[in-house]
C-alpha cells in the first residue's frame, strides 16, 4: 500500500484567511484562554511562539492581528477544502482539520503514475494563501511524518526514512497520538532517533511503557499499517435523519448534527462499541449525494461526532452558496429560486469500531478513562506488562473458554469469524461454578421411565429428559437443546477418552409445575452428567 498525505501548516490561520476572504494582515495569531494557540511564519520571524501570552506577544509586535480560536471554522473551511481532493482519488480520509490522507497507490494506478498524482493533488489544494506539504511513504504513519519534511518516501524505504528521523516527530504531529510523557522519558533515556527506538527489543518498551510505548515503537519500525478508508463489510449501525424542511442554514445543520450524533452514539453504546472512523452522507435536494470519511487514532464522543458532522454540514451548505452564487443563503433561496442545494437527508455511517476502554467502564460517565489508564500503565511500567490483567471475548466453544486474561492494552486474536462446531449458543450461562470435576456438579437425567439419559455413539440422546435430580433437589425438565458433541484436542490425547464429550442446555421446574425455574448447561463426560454453568 502506499500512503499520501497532505499537511496544511498552521491550519488555523489558514482558515482564519479564507473565511476572511484573504484580508487580514501579517503577522497573524490564532488565540484560546489568553495564550497563542497557533501564528502564522511571518509571526514566528518576529519572535511569536505557541504558548505566549497575546499580551506578551502584541507588546513583541504591535502589529500583530489577534483571531480568536474556533474550532468550528476550522473544520467548516476544511471541509469545503477536502471536498477538492475527490476528483483526483476515490478512498480520501480527513484525519483532522489540516491534514488529510489518500491512497495514492489506486490514485497513481488510474492517473499513470504516483507522481502524477501527487502534483495533481498539490494542484486540487491550491489556494490563495495556501501552504501544502505532501509527503507519501508505505504506511500512513510514515506518509504523515514525510508530509512534514515535504519527502515522498520510495517504496520499501521507510525504515531508513525514519531511522534518521528525531524522537520529536512523534509528538509534533496529533494524528501519531504519541504520547507526549513516553517520549520525554525515552529522550531521557538517550534514544534521539527513531532508528535507535526501533533498534530497542519491542517486549522491554512494552514491558517499561505498555501500549503507549508499542504503538510509538511500531510507528518507529515501520510496522504494516491499515489502509486508507477501506470498503469494509460491517454491521449496519447507521443512522439517518429526513428533516420537514430541508437544511440551508448553519444553525439548523447544528441542530441535526447534535440529534444524529446523539442517536449514533445510544446505538453503539447498546452493541458496547466505540466508532473509530465515520461516514458523513448528505443527500441534497436535486438528488445529488455526497459523503465524506472522518478518521481519528482516538475513539468519537458524542460531542467529537456532532462537531464533525457540524463542520462538514457547514463545509457543504458553503460550497452549495459559493456555487449558486448566492451571498449568504440566510434568507432559505438556493439563489435559483429553489432548494435544489438544500440537504434533504443525513446519514451518518460508522465503519470502524473500536472495544470500549475498561477503565472507562468503571465510571458513568468514562470522565476517567484518561486517569486511570495513566495509573494502570504506570503499574506496568513498574510490575511488567502482566501485571494488569483485563478479561477479552475470544472464540471458543465451552463457556470459560470463551473468556481470556490478556495484558491490559493487548487485543487478542480475532476469532469472531472462526468456525466454533459444537459451540454452545447464545445466550451464554451467568454463573461457571466449581467446575465439572466438583464432586458437587454430578447431576442424573432420566426419562419418563425413570431410565438414565445418556450420549449415544451417534451424538444422540438415548430418550428424552423427563427428571433432573442435583444433589437433594428433583426438577421436572420443561425444555432442552442438544446434544453438541465436542471433538476438540484430539491430536494431545495420548488415549481415548472414556467415552463421549457433549454439552446440552436443560431448563427445569423445581418440584413440579408450580415451583421456581432453573437453567443448566450440561456436560456429557466420562459417561456422567456434570454441571458445567447455571443460567
Amino acid at each position: 500500500m502506499r500512503a499520501a498525505a497532505l499537511w496544511f501548516p498552521d491550519w488555523p490561520v489558514q482558515a482564519a484567511r479564507l473565511d476572511s476572504g484573504d484580508e487580514l494582515r501579517e503577522p497573524i495569531a490564532i488565540a484560546a484562554q489568553h495564550r497563542v494557540k497557533v501564528c502564522s511564519h511571518a509571526a514566528r520571524q518576529l519572535g511569536i511562539r505557541r504558548g505566549m501570552r497575546v499580551r506578551n506577544a502584541q507588546a513583541a509586535a504591535p502589529e500583530l492581528t489577534v483571531i480568536d480560536d474556533n474550532p468550528d471554522r476550522d473544520g467548516r473551511m476544511f471541509a469545503s477544502l477536502a471536498a477538492s481532493f475527490d476528483e483526483v482519488a476515490a478512498s480520501v480520509e480527513v484525519v483532522r482539520p489540516g491534514l488529510v490522507v489518500v491512497d495514492v497507490e489506486a490514485a497513481g494506478r488510474f492517473h499513470g503514475s504516483e507522481d502524477k498524482a501527487l502534483e495533481m493533488l498539490i494542484d486540487a489544494a491550491s489556494r490563495r494563501g495556501i501552504d501544502t506539504q505532501v509527503g507519501a511513504a508505505d504506511e500512513i504513519a510514515t506518509a504523515l511524518i514525510a508530509a512534514r519534511a515535504s519527502q515522498v518516501v520510495p517504496p520499501g524505504g521507510s525504515a531508513a526514512f525514519l531511522a534518521a528521523q528525531p524522537l520529536g516527530v512523534l509528538v509534533a504531529e496529533e494524528a501519531l497520538a504519541a504520547d507526549v510523557d513516553t517520549v520525554r522519558s525515552l529522550g531521557q533515556l538517550g534514544v534521539s532517533t527513531l532508528g535507535e527506538l526501533a533498534k530497542l527489543p519491542p517486549s522491554a518498551v512494552t514491558t517499561r511503557f505498555g501500549a503507549k510505548g508499542m504503538r510509538i515503537h511500531r510507528i518507529a519500525s515501520a510496522a504494516p499499517d491499515r489502509r486508507v478508508a477501506p470498503e469494509l463489510p460491517v454491521e449496519d449501525l447507521a443512522v439517518a435523519i429526513t428533516p420537514e424542511d430541508p437544511i440551508e442554514r448553519v444553525d439548523a445543520a447544528a441542530f441535526a448534527a447534535r440529534a444524529l450524533a446523539a442517536s449514533l452514539h445510544e446505538r453503539l453504546k447498546e452493541t458496547g462499541r466505540n466508532c473509530l472512523r465515520l461516514k458523513v452522507v448528505a443527500e441534497l435536494g436535486d438528488g445529488t449525494r455526497v459523503e465524506r470519511v472522518w478518521r481519528t487514532r482516538e475513539a468519537l464522543t458524542e460531542a467529537a461526532t456532532a462537531d464533525r458532522v457540524r463542520w462538514q454540514l457547514d463545509g457543504w451548505l458553503t460550497s452549495l452558496r459559493s456555487a449558486q452564487g448566492g451571498q449568504d443563503g440566510r434568507d432559505g433561496q438556493d439563489g435559483q429560486g429553489g432548494q435544489g442545494g438544500a440537504i434533504t437527508s443525513l446519514i451518518l455511517e460508522p465503519l470502524e469500531f473500536a472495544a470500549p476502554e475498561p477503565v472507562g467502564e468503571l465510571w458513568a460517565d468514562g470522565a476517567s478513562t484518561d486517569t486511570a489508564r495513566r495509573v494502570v500503565e504506570r503499574v506496568q511500567s513498574q510490575l511488567g506488562i502482566d501485571a494488569v490483567l483485563q478479561p477479552r471475548l475470544v472464540g471458543g466453544r465451552g463457556v470459560a473458554e470463551r473468556v481470556q486474561m490478556v495484558p491490559f492494552g493487548e487485543e487478542p486474536e480475532d476469532v469472531d469469524r472462526q468456525s466454533w462446531p459444537g459451540a454452545i449458543p447464545a445466550p451464554l450461562p451467568a454463573r461457571l461454578g466449581g467446575g465439572i470435576d466438583h464432586p458437587a456438579s454430578r447431576i442424573m437425567l432420566i426419562d419418563a421411565s425413570g431410565a438414565p439419559v445418556i450420549v449415544t455413539a451417534e451424538a444422540m440422546l438415548s430418550s428424552e429428559p423427563y427428571g433432573l435430580a442435583w444433589g437433594e433437589k428433583r426438577y421436572l425438565v420443561t425444555g432442552w437443546a442438544g446434544p453438541w458433541p465436542v471433538d476438540a484436542d484430539w491430536w494431545t490425547q495420548t488415549e481415548l477418552p472414556a467415552g463421549r464429550v457433549a454439552r446440552m442446555q436443560v431448563v427445569g421446574r423445581e418440584g413440579g409445575e408450580e415451583g421456581a425455574v432453573t437453567g443448566w448447561l450440561l456436560v456429557w463426560s466420562r459417561r456422567s452428567w456434570r454441571v458445567e454453568a447455571v443460567y
